[in-house]
């Protein structure tokens, strides 16, 4: 047995979508220990080289429990604000000696990106996919990237993933953020590079509309605490249905709402299982029971 591991002969829960690996949980380990304890699995999502190598190394400390995507964000294509949460200290402060990095504008190395993804822990690739909340982005320096510029950097880092989870038969795990028409536009254009369960879209923000097309190439969908306190994605969540249904955190981002402005931990989502079930009339049995199923489908854990 491995150094901090629990042996679960099966998961309450699944939390898809998580960074315990990141500069927001100097004690990880406690973190994922509570989790595993309450029966909750997670995987810990990278979103650069840096934090996709970490997610690796974190979930082989685990025989079981414990899995990880590897990925390139969108955001990190192009030089982008700086995130204490996943990045740690700024570069102001590294300078310092106290350490950290800030997001440098990374291009997607294929092949790196293929030795880690052969790892049996990884589940899945990315997180991937568009960003378009925060173009064009204008640098500590005042210059500013072309908006076409960082759009065909994203688009491009999201092909080269498309592709290579299809090479490992791993799923996607898509973050997409005002740029849905884009994201399916390129979907359907890589149709015959999808897998037959061609993944996750993660924290999905998009309409009913966007949701029954990426229904229709066969996506599933996670969400996390934001529906403990808003009715926003209702009107989705019913499109969707429970089928097609896989819970998130997020953490350290978008705590649910006993907790909101607080960190966010695995076993925090309870209060979305809960959520969900309210908003579909399902019990919460039900919901646990289907959403852990889902991922099990999807991510073949």
């Amino acid at each position: 047995m491995k150094s901090g591991q629990l042996t679960l002969p099966m998961s309450r829960l699944i939390d898809v979508h998580a960074h315990i690996h990141f500069a927001a949980y100097p004690d990880s380990k406690e973190v994922i220990d509570r989790s595993l304890a309450a029966g909750v699995w997670l995987v810990n999502v990278g979103t650069q080289r840096d934090t996709s190598k970490g997610a690796v190394e974190t979930a082989e400390k685990y025989q079981e429990g414990v899995y990880a995507a590897i990925g390139l964000h969108p955001i990190h294509t192009d030089k982008s604000y700086h995130d204490e949460k996943e990045l740690g200290p700024s570069v102001a402060e590294a300078k310092e000696g106290k350490g950290g990095f800030t997001s440098r504008g990374e291009v997607f190395d294929y092949e790196y990106y293929k030795k880690l993804g052969v790892s049996k822990k990884v589940v899945a690739i990315g997180e991937c996919g568009l960003d378009y909340y925060r173009v064009p982005q204008t640098h500590a320096d005042g210059t500013q990237t072309n908006t076409e510029e960082i759009q065909r950097k994203q688009k491009d880092a999201f092909e080269a993933q498309i592709k290579l989870s299809h090479e490992l038969q791993k799923p996607l795990m898509i973050h997409c953020r005002s740029a849905f028409p884009d994201l399916i536009s390129l979907l359907k254009v890589n149709s015959q590079k999808l897998n037959v369960i061609p993944g996750i879209v993660h924290f999905f923000t998009g309409t009913p509309e966007d949701a029954q097309q990426l229904k229709e190439l066969g996506f599933y969908f996670s969400f996390g605490g934001v529906t403990t306190f808003t009715k926003d994605y209702d009107e989705a969540i019913n499109v969707i249905g429970i089928d097609r249904i896989v819970l998130e955190t997020d953490a350290p981002y978008v705590a649910p709402a006993p907790f909101r402005g607080k960190r966010n931990e695995p076993i925090y989502i309870e209060h979305t299982a809960r959520a969900i079930g309210e908003k579909l009339d399902l019990s919460f049995e039900a919901v646990c029971e289907k959403t852990v199923a889902n991922a099990r489908r999807v991510l073949k854990i």
